[in-house]
């Protein structure tokens, strides 16, 4: 019988990624349950959508309760980090409320198996950048707070109730579309550096802005750690085969633990696309660390997940091209 899953925002960008590797195995059923604010039902390529809040409590328990899901994956949450700053309660009600208000469901029909998608956000700033399962956390913006949260909490979750485990995912800079084709970034409001150059490429905007180029980095913008979306998903779906044979709690960096900065990444964008477009400089962004780079050794060695995809040039293709369908 196959495994029932709920996928809270699976209609996303990183949630529709997860639900195209998880989709074509037979041994999962998947329910999809998304408010369509971000994500998009054409993004949905297997299971089944169902639309809704994560704060209409009663049509979710009601979900719950009938499909008994074996295991959650949550990726229902605002991400957008100036956003956090300028409008913070929209962030605690959505990333900390609603997720305390599913996970207590979760506890109540006793979906043991949860997994969380976190951030590198969690760690702030720290002196070279480069991050550890064990560094010291202190998020700088609300959005990384809010997430911390959600850690601490299912931390706490998992020694009250001995039954329930869950993995915590901090993601880095994830970017690019599925390999195959099937699913990409579809948001029109989008504050991702390689979306964002892909449509200054291609004409769908008349410049893009780098912000800040006094930083303390070798060009004087941010370095990030960029993971391509399928490298993502195969990480997931290790930390539910973990869960599901009995894997206890526990949390991981995803990276591929070097980086680039942005004028390095414009640069690569401008090349693949053969399109010299026109980038300006502008202010620096509210609650931007200047280095976040990961260490991965952690989720290579417990969960076995080896990235196949540790390429700027093949991420940036694959955005660039996913970008060329959307109207």
């Amino acid at each position: 019988m196959p495994k029932k899953i709920l996928i809270t925002g699976g209609a996303g960008y990183i949630g529709s990624h997860i639900v195209n590797l998880l989709g074509k195995d037979e041994q999962y059923e998947l329910t999809i349950y998304d408010n369509l604010s971000t994500g998009r039902k054409e993004s949905v390529v297997s299971g089944e959508l169902v639309v809704g809040e994560i704060e209409d409590l009663e049509k979710l328990e009601a979900l719950i309760v009938d499909k008994k899901f074996d295991a959650c994956f949550h990726f229902a949450g605002s991400i957008i980090v100036p956003e956090s700053v300028e409008d913070p309660l929209k962030y605690y009600f959505n990333n900390t409320q609603n997720t305390l208000n599913l996970l207590n469901l979760c506890i109540k029909h006793k979906i043991n198996n949860f997994i969380f998608s976190s951030t590198a956000a969690v760690y702030g700033i720290n002196e070279d950048g480069i991050c550890t399962e064990e560094t010291p956390v202190s998020p700088i913006n609300p959005y990384g707070k809010t997430k911390l949260m959600t850690e601490q909490l299912l931390e706490d979750l998992s020694i009250a109730y001995p039954d329930f485990n869950y993995v915590v995912l901090r993601y880095f800079n994830v970017a690019g579309a599925s390999i195959d084709g099937s699913v990409g970034q579809c948001s029109p409001l989008s504050t991702h550096l390689i979306k964002i150059a892909c449509e200054t490429a291609l004409g769908k905007r008349e410049k893009m802005f780098i912000n800040g180029d006094d930083y303390q980095t070798k060009d004087g913008t941010c370095v990030r750690d960029y993971i391509h979306t399928d490298d993502l998903a195969s990480a997931h779906v290790a930390s539910l085969e973990y869960l599901l044979e009995g894997g206890k709690s526990d949390l991981f960096n995803c990276g591929y633990g070097h980086g680039f900065t942005v004028k390095e990444v414009v640069d690569v964008v401008k090349k693949v696309s053969n399109v010299d477009f026109d980038v300006e400089l502008g202010p620096r962004r509210a609650g931007d660390a200047p280095v976040l780079l990961a260490k991965s050794d952690k989720i290579k060695s417990v969960l076995g997940w080896n990235p196949e995809h540790d390429d700027l040039e093949l991420i940036v293709r694959t955005a660039l091209d996913w970008e060329k369908k959307l109207k």
